[in-house]
Protein backbone atom coordinates (compact mmCIF):
# COMPACT_ATOMS: atom_id res chain seq x y z
CA UNK A 1 0.00 0.00 0.00
CA UNK A 2 1.24 3.51 -0.81
CA UNK A 3 0.20 7.13 -0.42
CA UNK A 4 -3.53 7.49 -0.81
CA UNK A 5 -6.37 9.65 0.06
CA UNK A 6 -9.58 11.45 0.25
CA UNK A 7 -8.96 14.77 1.95
CA UNK A 8 -11.91 16.65 3.44
CA UNK A 9 -11.15 20.35 3.00
CA UNK A 10 -12.63 22.71 5.55
CA UNK A 11 -13.68 25.37 3.04
CA UNK A 12 -16.98 24.14 1.61
CA UNK A 13 -16.56 20.73 3.30
CA UNK A 14 -15.76 19.04 -0.02
CA UNK A 15 -14.37 15.52 -0.19
CA UNK A 16 -11.32 15.40 -2.43
CA UNK A 17 -9.79 12.15 -3.67
CA UNK A 18 -6.13 11.95 -4.62
CA UNK A 19 -3.08 9.69 -4.45
CA UNK A 20 -2.36 6.03 -5.16
CA UNK A 21 -3.27 2.71 -3.55
CA UNK A 22 -2.88 -1.00 -4.33
CA UNK A 23 -5.55 -3.55 -3.38
CA UNK A 24 -4.58 -6.80 -1.62
CA UNK A 25 -3.87 -9.95 -3.64
CA UNK A 26 -6.66 -11.56 -5.63
CA UNK A 27 -8.68 -13.96 -3.48
CA UNK A 28 -9.79 -16.29 -6.28
CA UNK A 29 -6.31 -16.59 -7.73
CA UNK A 30 -4.72 -17.06 -4.30
CA UNK A 31 -6.92 -20.10 -3.57
CA UNK A 32 -6.07 -21.67 -6.93
CA UNK A 33 -2.36 -20.85 -6.78
CA UNK A 34 -2.06 -22.44 -3.32
CA UNK A 35 -3.93 -25.57 -4.40
CA UNK A 36 -2.04 -26.07 -7.66
CA UNK A 37 1.26 -25.50 -5.87
CA UNK A 38 0.21 -28.09 -3.29
CA UNK A 39 -0.54 -30.59 -6.08
CA UNK A 40 2.92 -30.09 -7.57
CA UNK A 41 5.93 -32.15 -6.52
CA UNK A 42 8.31 -29.28 -5.98
CA UNK A 43 8.94 -26.00 -4.17
CA UNK A 44 6.77 -23.11 -5.33
CA UNK A 45 7.32 -19.46 -4.40
CA UNK A 46 4.10 -17.42 -4.35
CA UNK A 47 4.20 -13.61 -4.30
CA UNK A 48 1.34 -11.18 -3.77
CA UNK A 49 -0.97 -13.74 -2.16
CA UNK A 50 -3.97 -12.59 -0.18
CA UNK A 51 -3.50 -13.00 3.57
CA UNK A 52 -7.19 -12.75 4.52
CA UNK A 53 -9.25 -15.29 6.48
CA UNK A 54 -10.47 -17.25 3.43
CA UNK A 55 -6.97 -17.70 2.02
CA UNK A 56 -5.73 -18.82 5.43
CA UNK A 57 -8.51 -21.43 5.46
CA UNK A 58 -7.15 -22.93 2.25
CA UNK A 59 -3.58 -22.90 3.60
CA UNK A 60 -4.70 -24.58 6.84
CA UNK A 61 -6.58 -27.31 4.98
CA UNK A 62 -3.60 -28.02 2.73
CA UNK A 63 -1.34 -28.39 5.76
CA UNK A 64 -3.77 -30.97 7.18
CA UNK A 65 -3.40 -32.85 3.89
CA UNK A 66 0.35 -33.09 4.42
CA UNK A 67 1.51 -30.19 2.27
CA UNK A 68 4.16 -27.76 3.48
CA UNK A 69 2.64 -24.27 3.32
CA UNK A 70 4.44 -21.34 4.89
CA UNK A 71 2.65 -18.65 6.93
CA UNK A 72 0.51 -16.13 5.06
CA UNK A 73 1.79 -12.74 6.22
CA UNK A 74 0.97 -9.40 4.69
CA UNK A 75 3.69 -8.12 2.40
CA UNK A 76 5.60 -11.41 2.37
CA UNK A 77 5.90 -14.28 -0.07
CA UNK A 78 4.71 -17.80 0.69
CA UNK A 79 6.64 -21.01 0.06
CA UNK A 80 4.66 -24.15 -0.75
CA UNK A 81 6.37 -27.54 -0.79
CA UNK A 82 4.08 -29.61 -2.98
CA UNK A 83 3.89 -33.33 -2.36
CA UNK A 84 1.50 -36.28 -2.50
CA UNK A 85 -1.55 -35.60 -0.37
CA UNK A 86 -2.22 -37.92 2.56
CA UNK A 87 -5.36 -38.79 4.42
CA UNK A 88 -6.00 -36.12 7.07
CA UNK A 89 -6.26 -37.17 10.69
CA UNK A 90 -9.28 -35.01 11.39
CA UNK A 91 -12.05 -33.06 9.70
CA UNK A 92 -10.94 -30.27 7.40
CA UNK A 93 -12.45 -26.98 8.62
CA UNK A 94 -12.86 -24.60 5.67
CA UNK A 95 -14.02 -21.69 7.82
CA UNK A 96 -16.22 -19.32 5.84
CA UNK A 97 -14.65 -20.11 2.47
CA UNK A 98 -16.93 -21.66 -0.14
CA UNK A 99 -14.08 -21.63 -2.65
CA UNK A 100 -11.90 -23.69 -0.31
CA UNK A 101 -14.46 -26.43 0.26
CA UNK A 102 -15.61 -26.76 -3.36
CA UNK A 103 -12.10 -26.78 -4.84
CA UNK A 104 -10.82 -29.24 -2.23
CA UNK A 105 -13.83 -31.46 -2.94
CA UNK A 106 -12.76 -31.51 -6.58
CA UNK A 107 -9.16 -32.38 -5.70
CA UNK A 108 -10.31 -35.06 -3.26
CA UNK A 109 -12.29 -36.83 -5.99
CA UNK A 110 -8.98 -37.99 -7.42
CA UNK A 111 -7.47 -39.18 -4.12
CA UNK A 112 -8.31 -42.67 -2.88
CA UNK A 113 -8.82 -41.90 0.77
CA UNK A 114 -11.71 -40.43 2.70
CA UNK A 115 -11.76 -36.73 3.49
CA UNK A 116 -14.35 -35.04 5.69
CA UNK A 117 -14.98 -31.32 5.29
CA UNK A 118 -16.94 -28.80 7.31
CA UNK A 119 -17.04 -25.05 7.90
CA UNK A 120 -18.54 -22.34 10.05
CA UNK A 121 -22.29 -21.89 10.53
CA UNK A 122 -22.62 -19.73 7.43
CA UNK A 123 -20.70 -22.14 5.18
CA UNK A 124 -22.62 -25.14 6.50
CA UNK A 125 -25.80 -23.55 5.12
CA UNK A 126 -24.44 -23.07 1.60
CA UNK A 127 -25.41 -25.57 -1.14
CA UNK A 128 -22.87 -28.25 -2.08
CA UNK A 129 -24.98 -30.75 -4.01
CA UNK A 130 -24.53 -28.99 -7.33
CA UNK A 131 -20.83 -29.92 -7.06
CA UNK A 132 -20.96 -33.26 -5.23
CA UNK A 133 -23.55 -34.79 -7.59
CA UNK A 134 -21.22 -34.21 -10.53
CA UNK A 135 -18.21 -35.63 -8.69
CA UNK A 136 -20.26 -38.77 -7.92
CA UNK A 137 -21.05 -39.08 -11.63
CA UNK A 138 -17.30 -38.98 -12.29
CA UNK A 139 -16.73 -41.88 -9.86
CA UNK A 140 -16.21 -40.40 -6.38
CA UNK A 141 -18.15 -41.50 -3.30
CA UNK A 142 -19.83 -38.75 -1.30
CA UNK A 143 -21.69 -38.91 2.00
CA UNK A 144 -23.48 -35.88 3.39
CA UNK A 145 -24.81 -35.43 6.89
CA UNK A 146 -27.45 -32.90 5.85
CA UNK A 147 -29.74 -32.32 2.91
CA UNK A 148 -27.41 -30.17 0.83
CA UNK A 149 -24.63 -28.76 2.97
CA UNK A 150 -21.67 -29.56 5.16
CA UNK A 151 -20.30 -31.67 6.77
CA UNK A 152 -19.49 -33.87 3.76
CA UNK A 153 -17.23 -36.91 3.42
CA UNK A 154 -15.70 -37.76 0.04
CA UNK A 155 -13.64 -40.73 -1.08
CA UNK A 156 -11.93 -40.55 -4.44
CA UNK A 157 -12.33 -43.38 -6.86
CA UNK A 158 -11.35 -44.47 -10.33
CA UNK A 159 -12.69 -41.48 -12.24
CA UNK A 160 -14.00 -41.57 -15.79
CA UNK A 161 -13.72 -38.86 -18.47
CA UNK A 162 -16.59 -36.45 -17.99
CA UNK A 163 -18.61 -33.92 -19.93
CA UNK A 164 -20.79 -31.47 -17.98
CA UNK A 165 -23.55 -29.30 -19.40
CA UNK A 166 -23.63 -26.97 -16.42
CA UNK A 167 -27.03 -25.40 -15.62
CA UNK A 168 -25.30 -22.41 -13.98
CA UNK A 169 -22.27 -20.28 -14.75
CA UNK A 170 -20.18 -21.09 -11.67
CA UNK A 171 -16.42 -20.76 -11.45
CA UNK A 172 -16.34 -22.91 -8.32
CA UNK A 173 -18.30 -25.76 -9.92
CA UNK A 174 -16.19 -25.60 -13.09
CA UNK A 175 -12.93 -25.46 -11.13
CA UNK A 176 -13.93 -28.41 -8.93
CA UNK A 177 -14.47 -30.55 -12.04
CA UNK A 178 -11.23 -29.44 -13.67
CA UNK A 179 -9.28 -30.20 -10.50
CA UNK A 180 -10.98 -33.60 -10.27
CA UNK A 181 -9.80 -34.27 -13.82
CA UNK A 182 -6.28 -33.18 -12.89
CA UNK A 183 -5.98 -35.32 -9.75
CA UNK A 184 -7.93 -38.24 -11.23
CA UNK A 185 -6.00 -38.21 -14.49
CA UNK A 186 -9.01 -37.91 -16.82
CA UNK A 187 -10.30 -35.50 -19.43
CA UNK A 188 -13.08 -33.09 -18.47
CA UNK A 189 -15.25 -30.80 -20.58
CA UNK A 190 -17.50 -28.14 -19.05
CA UNK A 191 -20.09 -26.20 -21.03
CA UNK A 192 -21.44 -23.11 -19.24
CA UNK A 193 -24.54 -21.07 -20.09
CA UNK A 194 -22.34 -17.96 -19.75
CA UNK A 195 -18.65 -17.41 -19.06
CA UNK A 196 -17.75 -17.45 -15.37
CA UNK A 197 -14.39 -16.23 -14.05
CA UNK A 198 -11.61 -18.17 -15.73
CA UNK A 199 -8.67 -18.06 -13.32
CA UNK A 200 -8.41 -21.87 -13.18
CA UNK A 201 -8.18 -22.14 -16.96
CA UNK A 202 -5.55 -19.41 -17.11
CA UNK A 203 -3.43 -21.04 -14.38
CA UNK A 204 -3.74 -24.44 -16.05
CA UNK A 205 -2.53 -22.93 -19.30
CA UNK A 206 0.29 -20.97 -17.62
CA UNK A 207 1.51 -24.17 -15.95
CA UNK A 208 1.56 -26.03 -19.26
CA UNK A 209 -1.60 -28.12 -18.90
CA UNK A 210 -3.57 -29.06 -22.00
CA UNK A 211 -6.71 -26.92 -21.74
CA UNK A 212 -8.71 -25.33 -24.54
CA UNK A 213 -11.50 -22.75 -24.43
CA UNK A 214 -13.93 -22.05 -27.23
CA UNK A 215 -16.86 -19.83 -26.40
CA UNK A 216 -18.47 -21.18 -23.24
CA UNK A 217 -16.90 -24.63 -23.58
CA UNK A 218 -13.79 -25.53 -21.59
CA UNK A 219 -11.97 -28.73 -22.54
CA UNK A 220 -9.24 -30.20 -20.32
CA UNK A 221 -7.58 -33.03 -22.21
CA UNK A 222 -5.81 -34.65 -19.26
CA UNK A 223 -2.85 -34.00 -16.95
CA UNK A 224 -0.11 -34.98 -19.40
CA UNK A 225 3.27 -34.48 -17.69
CA UNK A 226 1.71 -33.23 -14.44
CA UNK A 227 2.78 -32.98 -11.66
CA UNK A 228 5.44 -30.33 -12.12
CA UNK A 229 8.75 -31.34 -10.53
CA UNK A 230 10.89 -28.25 -11.24
CA UNK A 231 10.63 -25.30 -8.80
CA UNK A 232 8.66 -22.33 -10.11
CA UNK A 233 7.24 -18.97 -9.06
CA UNK A 234 3.77 -17.42 -9.29
CA UNK A 235 2.77 -13.83 -8.68
CA UNK A 236 -0.80 -12.92 -7.75
CA UNK A 237 -2.18 -9.57 -9.01
CA UNK A 238 -4.36 -7.21 -6.96
CA UNK A 239 -7.94 -8.30 -6.34
CA UNK A 240 -10.48 -6.84 -8.77
CA UNK A 241 -13.30 -7.18 -6.25
CA UNK A 242 -11.38 -5.38 -3.49
CA UNK A 243 -10.49 -2.64 -5.96
CA UNK A 244 -14.22 -2.20 -6.63
CA UNK A 245 -14.76 -0.69 -3.17
CA UNK A 246 -11.97 1.82 -3.76
CA UNK A 247 -13.48 2.68 -7.14
CA UNK A 248 -16.84 3.25 -5.46
CA UNK A 249 -15.32 5.48 -2.79
CA UNK A 250 -13.65 7.62 -5.47
CA UNK A 251 -16.93 7.95 -7.40
CA UNK A 252 -18.74 9.14 -4.26
CA UNK A 253 -16.16 11.88 -3.58
CA UNK A 254 -16.68 15.50 -4.67
CA UNK A 255 -13.48 16.16 -6.61
CA UNK A 256 -10.02 14.85 -7.45
CA UNK A 257 -8.81 11.51 -8.78
CA UNK A 258 -7.59 8.22 -7.30
CA UNK A 259 -5.04 5.84 -8.83
CA UNK A 260 -5.51 2.15 -8.00
CA UNK A 261 -2.43 0.18 -9.03
CA UNK A 262 -1.72 -3.47 -9.86
CA UNK A 263 -5.37 -4.41 -10.36
CA UNK A 264 -6.33 -7.65 -12.07
CA UNK A 265 -8.46 -6.71 -15.08
CA UNK A 266 -9.43 -10.18 -16.25
CA UNK A 267 -12.51 -9.64 -18.50
CA UNK A 268 -14.46 -12.27 -16.52
CA UNK A 269 -13.94 -10.18 -13.35
CA UNK A 270 -14.38 -6.59 -14.52
CA UNK A 271 -18.03 -6.55 -15.51
CA UNK A 272 -18.59 -3.99 -12.76
CA UNK A 273 -16.27 -1.54 -14.54
CA UNK A 274 -18.27 -1.89 -17.75
CA UNK A 275 -21.51 -1.28 -15.85
CA UNK A 276 -20.10 1.79 -14.09
CA UNK A 277 -18.86 3.19 -17.41
CA UNK A 278 -22.38 2.69 -18.78
CA UNK A 279 -23.69 4.60 -15.76
CA UNK A 280 -21.40 7.51 -16.65
CA UNK A 281 -18.22 6.83 -14.65
CA UNK A 282 -14.93 8.05 -16.11
CA UNK A 283 -12.56 5.10 -15.56
CA UNK A 284 -9.18 4.89 -17.29
CA UNK A 285 -6.78 1.94 -17.52
CA UNK A 286 -3.04 2.55 -17.73
CA UNK A 287 0.17 0.48 -17.78
CA UNK A 288 -1.62 -2.66 -18.98
CA UNK A 289 0.50 -5.81 -18.76
CA UNK A 290 0.21 -9.53 -17.96
CA UNK A 291 1.27 -11.41 -14.82
CA UNK A 292 1.29 -15.22 -14.84
CA UNK A 293 -1.38 -15.35 -17.52
CA UNK A 294 -3.59 -12.65 -15.95
CA UNK A 295 -4.11 -9.14 -17.41
CA UNK A 296 -3.18 -6.37 -14.97
CA UNK A 297 -3.47 -2.57 -15.11
CA UNK A 298 -3.57 0.63 -13.09
CA UNK A 299 -6.99 2.27 -12.81
CA UNK A 300 -7.72 5.98 -12.52
CA UNK A 301 -11.15 7.11 -11.37
CA UNK A 302 -12.75 10.18 -9.85
CA UNK A 303 -16.10 11.57 -8.74
CA UNK A 304 -19.02 10.98 -11.09
CA UNK A 305 -22.72 11.71 -11.27
CA UNK A 306 -24.16 8.30 -12.15
CA UNK A 307 -27.27 7.37 -14.10
CA UNK A 308 -29.37 4.24 -13.64
CA UNK A 309 -28.98 1.25 -15.94
CA UNK A 310 -30.20 -2.29 -16.49
CA UNK A 311 -27.78 -5.12 -15.76
CA UNK A 312 -28.75 -8.12 -17.88
CA UNK A 313 -28.68 -11.75 -16.73
CA UNK A 314 -25.72 -12.56 -18.99
CA UNK A 315 -23.60 -9.92 -17.23
CA UNK A 316 -24.18 -11.25 -13.71
CA UNK A 317 -21.47 -14.01 -13.60
CA UNK A 318 -18.81 -11.37 -14.31
CA UNK A 319 -19.85 -9.09 -11.45
CA UNK A 320 -21.69 -11.27 -8.92
CA UNK A 321 -19.42 -10.26 -6.02
CA UNK A 322 -19.67 -6.56 -6.85
CA UNK A 323 -23.48 -6.32 -6.79
CA UNK A 324 -23.59 -5.03 -3.17
CA UNK A 325 -21.23 -2.22 -4.17
CA UNK A 326 -23.11 -1.49 -7.41
CA UNK A 327 -26.43 -1.50 -5.56
CA UNK A 328 -25.10 1.06 -3.09
CA UNK A 329 -23.96 3.34 -5.91
CA UNK A 330 -27.29 2.81 -7.70
CA UNK A 331 -29.05 4.32 -4.68
CA UNK A 332 -27.11 7.53 -5.42
CA UNK A 333 -27.64 7.48 -9.20
CA UNK A 334 -30.28 9.36 -11.20
CA UNK A 335 -33.14 7.06 -12.19
CA UNK A 336 -33.74 3.34 -11.74
CA UNK A 337 -31.20 0.53 -11.84
CA UNK A 338 -32.31 -3.08 -12.35
CA UNK A 339 -30.22 -6.22 -11.74
CA UNK A 340 -31.72 -9.18 -13.61
CA UNK A 341 -31.54 -12.83 -12.49
CA UNK A 342 -29.57 -12.35 -9.29
CA UNK A 343 -31.19 -15.19 -7.32
CA UNK A 344 -27.72 -16.68 -6.78
CA UNK A 345 -27.19 -13.93 -4.20
CA UNK A 346 -29.53 -15.79 -1.86
CA UNK A 347 -26.93 -18.54 -1.32
CA UNK A 348 -23.80 -16.49 -0.76
CA UNK A 349 -22.29 -15.89 2.69
CA UNK A 350 -25.70 -14.48 3.57
CA UNK A 351 -28.97 -13.95 1.73
CA UNK A 352 -27.37 -10.99 0.03
CA UNK A 353 -30.35 -10.33 -2.21
CA UNK A 354 -32.75 -9.75 0.67
CA UNK A 355 -30.19 -7.92 2.82
CA UNK A 356 -29.21 -5.47 0.07
CA UNK A 357 -32.84 -4.44 -0.40
CA UNK A 358 -33.70 -4.46 3.32
CA UNK A 359 -30.66 -2.42 4.29
CA UNK A 360 -31.14 0.17 1.55
CA UNK A 361 -34.75 0.64 2.64
CA UNK A 362 -33.60 0.94 6.27
CA UNK A 363 -31.41 3.85 5.16
CA UNK A 364 -34.28 5.59 3.38
CA UNK A 365 -33.52 4.44 -0.18
CA UNK A 366 -35.98 2.78 -2.56
CA UNK A 367 -35.18 -0.90 -3.22
CA UNK A 368 -37.26 -3.99 -3.92
CA UNK A 369 -36.93 -7.60 -5.01
CA UNK A 370 -39.33 -9.08 -7.55
CA UNK A 371 -38.64 -12.77 -8.18
CA UNK A 372 -34.91 -12.90 -8.91
CA UNK A 373 -34.64 -9.25 -9.99
CA UNK A 374 -33.42 -6.36 -7.83
CA UNK A 375 -34.80 -2.85 -8.40
CA UNK A 376 -33.21 0.32 -6.97
CA UNK A 377 -34.46 3.86 -7.53
CA UNK A 378 -31.77 6.45 -6.98
CA UNK A 379 -32.28 9.75 -5.21
CA UNK A 380 -30.35 12.54 -3.57
CA UNK A 381 -31.85 11.81 -0.15
CA UNK A 382 -29.30 11.52 2.65
CA UNK A 383 -28.86 7.95 3.85
CA UNK A 384 -29.36 7.48 7.56
CA UNK A 385 -29.98 4.37 9.62
CA UNK A 386 -28.59 1.00 10.71
CA UNK A 387 -27.29 -1.78 8.47
CA UNK A 388 -27.29 -5.49 9.32
CA UNK A 389 -24.33 -7.15 7.60
CA UNK A 390 -25.02 -10.73 8.80
CA UNK A 391 -21.20 -10.90 9.00
CA UNK A 392 -21.02 -10.87 5.19
CA UNK A 393 -17.78 -9.18 4.11
CA UNK A 394 -19.14 -7.81 0.83
CA UNK A 395 -22.08 -6.18 2.59
CA UNK A 396 -19.90 -4.76 5.35
CA UNK A 397 -17.53 -3.14 2.86
CA UNK A 398 -20.23 -1.92 0.48
CA UNK A 399 -22.22 -0.14 3.18
CA UNK A 400 -19.09 1.20 4.86
CA UNK A 401 -18.15 2.87 1.56
CA UNK A 402 -21.71 4.09 1.07
CA UNK A 403 -21.32 5.80 4.43
CA UNK A 404 -18.84 8.21 2.79
CA UNK A 405 -21.65 9.69 0.63
CA UNK A 406 -22.56 13.29 1.36
CA UNK A 407 -24.67 13.59 4.49
CA UNK A 408 -24.76 9.84 5.16
CA UNK A 409 -25.02 8.63 8.75
CA UNK A 410 -24.82 4.84 8.65
CA UNK A 411 -24.31 2.50 11.61
CA UNK A 412 -23.20 -1.06 10.76
CA UNK A 413 -23.83 -4.11 12.91
CA UNK A 414 -20.15 -5.01 12.48
CA UNK A 415 -17.20 -4.37 10.19
CA UNK A 416 -14.78 -7.12 11.21
CA UNK A 417 -16.01 -9.45 8.47
CA UNK A 418 -14.18 -7.28 5.93
CA UNK A 419 -11.07 -9.24 6.92
CA UNK A 420 -12.47 -12.28 5.08
CA UNK A 421 -11.26 -10.79 1.79
CA UNK A 422 -9.60 -7.41 2.46
CA UNK A 423 -7.20 -7.21 5.42
CA UNK A 424 -6.71 -3.59 6.38
CA UNK A 425 -9.84 -2.39 4.58
CA UNK A 426 -11.01 -0.12 7.37
CA UNK A 427 -7.54 1.34 7.84
CA UNK A 428 -7.28 2.06 4.11
CA UNK A 429 -10.71 3.65 4.03
CA UNK A 430 -9.97 5.77 7.11
CA UNK A 431 -6.83 7.03 5.39
CA UNK A 432 -8.65 7.87 2.19
CA UNK A 433 -11.50 9.60 3.96
CA UNK A 434 -9.50 11.27 6.69
CA UNK A 435 -11.67 9.40 9.21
Amino acid sequence: MARIGFRLEEEGRRLRVEGSISPPGDKSITHRALILAALSRTRVELAGVLTAHDAKSTARVLRQLGVGVGPLRRGQGVEVCGRAWRRPKGTLNCGNSGTTVRLVLGCSAGHRFETRLTGDASLRRRPMRRVTELLVEMGAEVKGEGEDGLPISIRGGSLTPYRCESPVASAQLKSALLLAGLTGGVAVTVCEPARSRDHTERLFRYLGLDIHVEGNEIEFRGPGDWPITEPYELRVPGDASSAAFLVAAAILADEGELEITNVGVNPTRTGYLRVLERMGANIRRENETEICGEPVADIRVGPTELFGTEVEAGEIPGLIDEIPMLAGLASQAAGETVFRSVGELRVKESNRLALIADNLRALGASASVEGDDLYIMGSDARLRGRVETARDHRLAMAFTVLGTAEGAEIELSETGSAGVSYPGFLEDLRMVTGG
